[in-house]
């Protein structure tokens, strides 16, 4: 069965959340993929932190994408946009490998900064991420012959000299659905940072604290930044889960780690708390 939703509003991901069993469906009555080119295209509104460690959120637009066009994939997850160069083939074989680029575009502190000490550092740059990703994905694994566990790793490279340092972040993703119109999702990650980037986004230096108010902090380098877990919901509202319009919902917590949730930007004006709900529309062609 095709998974054009988990894509969602954002799916991040980790070790999957146990889903309540629902009585099994007999597997004929599910939408089968038939391995044939699709698009998924949604948006919708989600409620995230003004900055990465903020106590006060904003409301922003999502654009989810997924298409598949002569067995090769591309998809969406939040900012990042994800290509597979491995031909998807598989029809018949529970076992996906899934490789490629992945692109990035970092927002954090360029606009809509809503705590006046942080703004008053100032506005950073615009970051674009490049990298790639590599992933298995194995269907069939607890609830029915539909259901998948994912496992995967991206790796990404500022190349417009803001953070000008590097994420990794490995994400598992399980999904199941529940009918032929209604569909379950959980996702887990975890984020690693280079010292740059901890240095770039969480540090402050003397004149920065002098015009905000904040202490001065040099102890954000490399590590783990953050950790978090998103549950996704879809429910087709035409057709069934492989084509027609559907709703989507999600909701997200995220903790910042060790020496970030110490950065003042995060224990002095923010919160190491931070949390995610987003609704939408996406229409499977």
């Amino acid at each position: 069965m095709c998974k054009p939703l988990l894509a969602g509003l954002v799916l991040l991901a980790g070790v999957p959340t146990q889903l309540q069993a629902q009585e099994a469906v007999p597997a004929e009555d599910f939408p089968v993929d038939d391995g044939g080119d699709l698009l998924t295209i949604g948006t919708g509104v989600i409620s995230v932190p003004s900055y990465e460690g903020s106590d006060e959120s904003i409301i922003i637009p999502e654009l989810v994408l997924r298409a598949r066009v002569s067995g090769f994939n591309i998809f969406s997850r939040g900012p990042a946009l994800y290509a597979d160069v491995i031909r998807d083939d598989r029809r018949g074989r529970s076992v996906d490998i899934g490789f490629g680029p992945v692109a990035a575009v970092r927002l954090d502190r360029t606009a809509l900064i809503k705590d006046p000490q942080v703004e008053a550092i100032g506005k950073l740059d615009t970051a674009v991420e490049l990298g790639g990703w590599v992933g298995v994905s194995k269907t069939g694994v607890i609830t029915s012959d539909y259901d998948f566990l994912t496992l995967r790793v991206d790796a990404r490279w500022d190349v417009a000299g803001a953070h000008e340092s590097y994420i990794i972040t490995p994400t598992v993703e399980y999904g199941t659905p529940l009918s032929t119109k209604t569909f379950v999702g959980a996702s887990v990650l975890a984020e690693f940072v280079g010292n740059d980037f901890g240095d770039y986004y969480f540090n402050i230096d003397p004149a920065a604290a002098q015009a905000s108010g904040l202490s001065t902090y040099d102890g954000a380098g490399d590590g783990f930044k953050r950790a978090g877990i998103n549950l996704l919901g879809t429910h087709a509202l035409t057709g069934d889960l492989t084509q027609g319009l559907s709703a989507v919902a999600i909701v997200g917590y995220y903790r910042m780690l060790g020496d970030f949730k110490r950065s003042p930007i995060v224990s002095e004006a923010g919160s190491a708390d931070q949390f995610i709900a987003g609704l939408g529309l996406t229409y499977t062609f």
